[in-house]
């Protein structure tokens, strides 16, 4: 069905794309459910769809590609559509446009933040991006301070520095990034901090600290000998006088009860093997 675009008589309209749908809106509240009302609403929905593609461009610099922001905004177009009840004396835009730009700012809000950020922060972040804008664009402005923008949006100097912090929260930078602006540096995945593997040896040392101590003095000394000292079996046999073959059975056995005492209690954190 074909409507015309013309300025309604109960408003005007300001933009070319505001067909003139108030029949069609009531023929649709007078019919039941059905194929005919669902085949008319759609009519309506193609009709204003130029709107929701005008009100998704406001959008268009904020990060989400064009294509989804009029997927959005369409689909608020069908809630609007859905819902308008012709009968209350309200033009269609006047209900159409909140709807519409509540569902971009909803799909903005709880869809592509990287990092997930509580409503009130959102809402602090927006009130300290449009202070700074603000304060920046007047006669000589820099960049404010905190208490500048606090003493602007009437906020506390504390939730403008939470404000401030979730403005680099809504989008994610890859680790194969460059920082700056330079093609010379190194990207960000070098300056990221790795295991100190010496780490590993000193969780080790302190579990066994307590099973050392409670050894006998004999298996106790032959440890000290074998891996502190760094002396040979046949060595430790000789200055002890005992067997090589006693000494490295002694050292096998007193190990594995070590090794098995310390897996065997939960509180020791397991190193990579």
């Amino acid at each position: 069905m074909p409507y015309v675009r013309t300025q309604s008589p109960r408003s005007a309209h300001r933009y070319a794309d505001a067909p003139d749908t108030d029949a069609a809106f009531r023929r649709i509240a007078a019919l039941p459910d059905g194929p005919e009302r669902s085949a008319l609403r759609q009519d309506v929905v193609c009709a204003w769809m130029p709107m929701a593609v005008r009100l998704a461009r406001r959008f268009r610099h904020r990060g989400e590609s064009f294509e989804d922001l009029q997927q959005v905004a369409q689909l608020g177009l069908v809630k609007a559509v859905s819902r308008f009840d012709p009968g209350l004396g309200t033009a269609f835009p006047s209900f159409a446009i909140p709807t519409i730009l509540g569902e971009v700012k909803r799909h903005f809000r709880d869809e592509l933040w990287i990092v997930h950020v509580p409503r009130r922060v959102q809402e602090l972040r927006g009130q300290v991006r449009s202070a700074d804008r603000e304060l920046s664009a007047s006669p000589g402005g820099s960049a404010p301070a905190v208490h500048e923008i606090a003493a602007h949006t009437g906020l506390t100097e504390a939730d403008v520095l939470l404000g401030q912090g979730a403005l680099e929260s809504f989008t994610a930078q890859s680790l194969d990034a460059l920082p700056g602006r330079s093609t010379d540096g190194h990207p960000l995945t070098d300056t990221l901090g790795r295991m100190e593997p010496g780490f590993d040896l000193v969780i080790d040392r302190e579990a066994l600290r307590p099973l050392l101590r409670a050894l006998p003095e004999r298996e106790r000394q032959i440890l000290y000998m074998r891996f502190f000292c760094e002396m040979t079996q046949a060595r430790i046999g000789l200055q002890l006088g005992i067997s090589q073959m006693y000494v490295s059975r002694l050292i096998t056995r007193t190990c594995g009860r070590l090794h098995d005492q310390v897996t065997a209690d939960p509180r020791v954190p397991r190193s990579p093997a």
